[in-house]
Protein backbone atom coordinates (compact mmCIF):
# COMPACT_ATOMS: atom_id res chain seq x y z
CA UNK A 1 0.00 0.00 0.00
CA UNK A 2 1.51 3.59 -1.16
CA UNK A 3 1.59 6.24 1.31
CA UNK A 4 -0.84 9.29 0.05
CA UNK A 5 1.73 12.24 0.79
CA UNK A 6 -1.96 14.41 0.41
CA UNK A 7 -3.20 12.83 3.91
CA UNK A 8 -1.78 14.50 6.16
CA UNK A 9 -3.20 18.04 4.68
CA UNK A 10 -7.03 16.58 4.27
CA UNK A 11 -9.40 18.49 6.39
CA UNK A 12 -11.19 17.09 9.50
CA UNK A 13 -13.02 17.83 12.24
CA UNK A 14 -15.51 21.04 11.99
CA UNK A 15 -13.27 22.24 9.65
CA UNK A 16 -13.56 19.79 6.86
CA UNK A 17 -17.29 19.45 7.83
CA UNK A 18 -17.54 23.17 7.27
CA UNK A 19 -15.56 22.87 3.94
CA UNK A 20 -17.62 19.77 2.66
CA UNK A 21 -20.34 22.18 3.28
CA UNK A 22 -19.62 25.26 1.21
CA UNK A 23 -18.56 22.98 -1.30
CA UNK A 24 -21.94 21.16 -1.57
CA UNK A 25 -23.14 24.94 -1.71
CA UNK A 26 -20.81 25.41 -4.37
CA UNK A 27 -21.41 22.49 -6.15
CA UNK A 28 -25.42 23.21 -5.84
CA UNK A 29 -24.68 26.60 -7.13
CA UNK A 30 -22.22 26.21 -9.70
CA UNK A 31 -22.16 22.34 -11.36
CA UNK A 32 -18.01 23.11 -11.95
CA UNK A 33 -15.96 24.65 -9.44
CA UNK A 34 -13.26 27.05 -10.56
CA UNK A 35 -10.13 28.29 -8.83
CA UNK A 36 -7.05 29.87 -9.34
CA UNK A 37 -4.02 30.00 -7.58
CA UNK A 38 -0.51 31.83 -8.19
CA UNK A 39 3.26 32.06 -7.71
CA UNK A 40 4.53 35.09 -6.70
CA UNK A 41 8.63 35.08 -7.34
CA UNK A 42 10.75 37.97 -6.08
CA UNK A 43 13.02 37.06 -8.17
CA UNK A 44 15.45 39.67 -6.30
CA UNK A 45 15.54 37.42 -3.55
CA UNK A 46 14.38 34.08 -4.77
CA UNK A 47 11.50 33.31 -2.73
CA UNK A 48 8.18 32.79 -2.85
CA UNK A 49 4.51 34.02 -1.28
CA UNK A 50 3.14 31.35 0.18
CA UNK A 51 -0.03 31.35 2.91
CA UNK A 52 -1.28 29.27 6.05
CA UNK A 53 -5.16 29.10 6.05
CA UNK A 54 -6.80 29.29 9.39
CA UNK A 55 -8.93 26.34 8.06
CA UNK A 56 -6.90 24.13 5.78
CA UNK A 57 -3.39 22.61 6.93
CA UNK A 58 -0.64 23.76 5.27
CA UNK A 59 1.36 26.33 3.69
CA UNK A 60 0.47 27.23 0.00
CA UNK A 61 0.49 29.51 -3.13
CA UNK A 62 -2.10 31.92 -2.75
CA UNK A 63 -5.52 32.17 -4.90
CA UNK A 64 -9.51 30.99 -4.20
CA UNK A 65 -12.45 30.36 -6.03
CA UNK A 66 -13.61 32.51 -9.59
CA UNK A 67 -16.98 34.28 -8.84
CA UNK A 68 -19.64 34.09 -11.59
CA UNK A 69 -19.11 37.05 -13.70
CA UNK A 70 -15.00 37.01 -13.20
CA UNK A 71 -11.50 36.06 -15.48
CA UNK A 72 -9.38 33.69 -14.20
CA UNK A 73 -7.29 36.51 -13.86
CA UNK A 74 -9.44 39.15 -12.08
CA UNK A 75 -10.14 36.35 -9.62
CA UNK A 76 -6.35 36.13 -9.55
CA UNK A 77 -5.71 39.55 -8.55
CA UNK A 78 -8.58 39.90 -6.03
CA UNK A 79 -7.26 36.80 -4.22
CA UNK A 80 -3.95 37.89 -4.16
CA UNK A 81 -5.14 41.63 -2.66
CA UNK A 82 -7.04 39.94 0.03
CA UNK A 83 -4.59 37.38 1.03
CA UNK A 84 -1.61 39.11 0.06
CA UNK A 85 -1.63 42.62 0.17
CA UNK A 86 -0.28 41.98 -3.13
CA UNK A 87 -1.13 43.92 -6.34
CA UNK A 88 0.05 43.15 -9.96
CA UNK A 89 1.87 45.42 -11.95
CA UNK A 90 1.89 43.24 -15.00
CA UNK A 91 -0.74 40.85 -16.57
CA UNK A 92 0.23 37.58 -14.80
CA UNK A 93 1.34 34.59 -16.82
CA UNK A 94 -0.50 31.56 -17.00
CA UNK A 95 0.90 28.14 -16.64
CA UNK A 96 -1.18 25.70 -16.64
CA UNK A 97 -4.83 24.17 -15.58
CA UNK A 98 -5.18 21.22 -13.13
CA UNK A 99 -8.31 18.85 -12.45
CA UNK A 100 -8.69 19.13 -8.45
CA UNK A 101 -9.82 15.60 -7.46
CA UNK A 102 -8.75 15.93 -4.41
CA UNK A 103 -11.72 18.95 -3.95
CA UNK A 104 -14.27 17.41 -6.27
CA UNK A 105 -14.97 15.26 -9.15
CA UNK A 106 -16.01 18.70 -10.72
CA UNK A 107 -12.99 21.13 -9.40
CA UNK A 108 -9.98 22.94 -11.62
CA UNK A 109 -7.42 25.49 -10.96
CA UNK A 110 -5.54 27.65 -12.93
CA UNK A 111 -2.36 28.37 -12.24
CA UNK A 112 -0.09 31.57 -13.01
CA UNK A 113 3.40 33.24 -12.52
CA UNK A 114 3.68 36.45 -10.68
CA UNK A 115 7.45 38.06 -11.22
CA UNK A 116 5.71 41.71 -11.77
CA UNK A 117 3.85 42.70 -8.33
CA UNK A 118 4.01 45.36 -5.87
CA UNK A 119 3.23 44.28 -1.74
CA UNK A 120 1.23 47.21 -0.12
CA UNK A 121 2.08 45.93 2.98
CA UNK A 122 2.94 43.07 5.07
CA UNK A 123 -0.24 40.64 5.37
CA UNK A 124 -0.94 40.07 9.09
CA UNK A 125 -3.21 37.61 10.01
CA UNK A 126 -7.02 37.59 9.61
CA UNK A 127 -9.74 35.25 10.11
CA UNK A 128 -9.00 33.71 7.02
CA UNK A 129 -4.89 34.13 6.51
CA UNK A 130 -3.40 32.60 9.92
CA UNK A 131 0.21 33.31 8.59
CA UNK A 132 1.70 34.69 4.99
CA UNK A 133 5.05 35.79 3.47
CA UNK A 134 7.96 34.99 1.79
CA UNK A 135 10.36 31.87 1.62
CA UNK A 136 13.43 31.52 -0.23
CA UNK A 137 13.10 28.51 -2.42
CA UNK A 138 15.70 26.74 -0.89
CA UNK A 139 14.01 27.23 2.33
CA UNK A 140 10.30 26.54 2.01
CA UNK A 141 8.53 26.17 5.23
CA UNK A 142 7.40 22.52 6.75
CA UNK A 143 4.12 21.46 5.95
CA UNK A 144 4.59 23.30 2.42
CA UNK A 145 1.43 21.20 0.43
CA UNK A 146 2.79 18.70 -1.88
CA UNK A 147 0.43 20.57 -4.73
CA UNK A 148 2.64 23.93 -3.92
CA UNK A 149 6.04 21.66 -4.08
CA UNK A 150 4.60 20.15 -7.96
CA UNK A 151 3.80 23.83 -8.59
CA UNK A 152 7.28 25.20 -7.54
CA UNK A 153 9.13 21.74 -9.17
CA UNK A 154 7.36 22.10 -12.52
CA UNK A 155 8.56 26.06 -12.56
CA UNK A 156 11.92 25.88 -11.27
CA UNK A 157 12.83 23.09 -11.51
CA UNK A 158 11.38 21.72 -15.39
CA UNK A 159 9.15 19.29 -14.37
CA UNK A 160 6.57 18.23 -16.87
CA UNK A 161 2.95 20.31 -15.19
CA UNK A 162 1.05 17.57 -13.62
CA UNK A 163 -2.89 17.37 -14.99
CA UNK A 164 -3.34 16.90 -11.36
CA UNK A 165 -3.46 20.15 -8.46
Amino acid sequence: MRSDPEKAFRQTGWAGLRARLFHLYFVLRRPMTLGVRGLIHDTASNSVFLIRHTYVPGWQLPGGGVEVGETLAEALARELAEEGNIALTAPPVFKSMHFNRHASRRDHVGFYVIERFSQTAPKLPDHEIAEAGFFPLDRLPQGTTPATLRRIAEVFGGEQPSPHW
